[in-house]
């Protein structure tokens, strides 16, 4: 259970209370009057509480997938559903190729050509622009699993997964993003373009382009392009990246360390186009595969590689095969010496009992 802490102490200075000095005391009593619900919410009205209209705009989303299931296989629009999984597919890649592996990580270059394709194939997943969304990660990364991360999977699956976006953020969250530096994001035009024009990259990638091409070129009911290939679509691939957020924190092994989160899950790695070898990616977040394993279960590798191939992409990083082994190697032995030392003690413990 994750119990609300007081995130302002009392002034310890004697003397007169001031006008200012008695509004900060009433904001720190205000930031006080958490309450623990047992969901690792944090409720608080004048704080970081919940975010309702998010709460509306979700849970409307997801009523409106479960009526788009329906209707795809009532009328059969089956099209539809090809088309929304590739345009999907797209979106992916602007997410895991683009706001993760490239523009968060830096993990490899890319000419402006493919700058900006995967720039609109990122506004597909309508995950925020991509300077907000790539400062949120790198502040997970720097401050994973504490107050400071932004879906802190310590606070529970639902919220690791998408409460972190019905409430407010954590004020440690606010504070720590404000301190990254983010010259390198600012300094490419496609970020600043991103950044200022997103509500119409929004629009037009996310609502007009994916109802349109249905209607056009198999005369698809409007209706039914908006159900399946903007809502369904979009739903289904919001919670593919929410997945590496929450499942890929909480389940699977931690081959490289043990003293993190995050874990190797294959069926994140399965929905997210190769994003769930997530205790590798901790461990080496520099490498511009995420895993060692090459292209399994990688097709954003498989991407990036072949955009090399075409020169697109250069100065691919990677992690050198000793440094992975000597990882590993430490790991096992630090796990080899956990178990020694519990055996150790459960005889101790035996021998002492009789």
């Amino acid at each position: 259970m994750c119990r609300s802490k007081s995130l302002l102490s009392n002034n310890s200075n004697h003397g007169p209370v001031t006008a200012i000095e008695k509004s900060q005391s009433d904001k720190s009593e205000k930031l006080r009057e958490t309450v623990d619900t047992g969901l690792y919410l944090y409720i608080n009205k004048d704080a970081y509480g919940i975010v309702w209209r998010n709460v509306a705009i979700f849970l409307a989303l997801h009523l409106i997938t479960i009526y788009s299931t329906i209707v795809l296989f009532r009328d059969r629009s089956w099209n539809t559903w090809i088309f929304a999984y590739l345009y999907g597919f797209h979106g992916g890649l602007g997410v895991t190729a683009g706001a993760h592996r490239l523009w968060s990580h830096r993990s490899y270059k890319a000419r402006l050509g493919l700058r900006i394709f995967l720039a609109c194939c990122f506004s597909i997943a309508g995950q925020d622009d991509l300077l907000t969304w790539c400062r949120d990660h790198r502040v997970h990364h720097k401050y994973s699993e504490t107050d400071s991360d932004p879906h802190n999977s310590r606070r529970g699956f639902f919220f690791a997964h998408v409460g972190w976006l019905l409430t407010r953020k954590h004020p440690q969250v606010i504070a720590k993003g404000k301190q990254l530096d983010l010259s390198d994001l600012m300094a490419d035009p496609v970020v600043r373009f991103h950044k200022r024009f997103y509500p119409l990259c929004y629009v037009i990638f996310i609502v007009i382009i994916p109802c349109l091409i249905p209607i056009y070129f198999w005369n698809e009911k409007p209706l039914n392009a908006f159900l399946i290939a903007v809502v369904w679509r979009y739903v289904l691939s919001l919670h593919c990246t929410w997945f590496v957020n929450s499942a890929a924190h909480m389940w699977g092994d931690r081959p490289y360390r043990r003293t993190i989160g995050a874990r190797e899950n294959p069926f994140v790695s399965f929905a997210a186009f190769g994003e769930g070898f997530h205790n590798f990616h901790h461990t080496f977040p520099y490498d511009y595969s995420t895993s060692e394993l090459g292209w399994k279960l990688n097709p954003t590798k498989v991407f990036i590689d072949l955009m090399a191939i075409l020169g697109l992409a250069y100065d691919l990083k990677k992690v050198k095969p000793e440094t992975i082994h000597r990882s590993k190697e430490n790991q096992s032995n630090n796990n080899n010496t956990m178990m020694f030392n519990h055996q150790s003690r459960n005889t101790f413990e035996h021998n002492n009992h009789y």
